[in-house]
């Protein structure tokens, strides 16, 4: 039972982030396009790339309570910053990729 409510609370929370993060999203592209400061699809890049940031810190730090990849790469392995800033980034491309593949772009029948 604690588990399911354990559960429960992490989506609810990650649906509470992701809304705060879209909601970022909307304000920084509305703003960046009214404003005149950027074309709509410049605006959307930035808009998209800040909520998906404080989304992914807010999820890390407040619902699963986890360090990042660079932490473990350096903080706890002791590897150079500078190979696991690159390796991070490689393992990222490949998630990045293989979930843009296989849900985002898609193809439907």
């Amino acid at each position: 039972m604690k588990k399911l409510l354990l559960q429960k609370r992490q989506f609810l929370l990650y649906c509470v982030i992701g809304s705060l993060g879209s909601t970022l999203d909307f304000c920084i592209y509305s703003q960046l396009v009214h404003s005149g400061l950027a074309h709509y699809q410049a605006a959307n890049a930035v808009g998209y790339a800040s909520g998906t940031l404080l989304s992914f810190t807010l999820n890390a730090w407040l619902n699963f309570r986890i360090t990042d990849l660079l932490y473990v790469l350096i903080g706890a392995w002791g590897l150079n910053k500078y190979a696991a800033k690159l390796a991070a980034l490689g393992v990222i491309v490949i998630l990045q990729y293989n979930l843009n593949r296989l849900v985002s772009f898609r193809k439907t029948a």
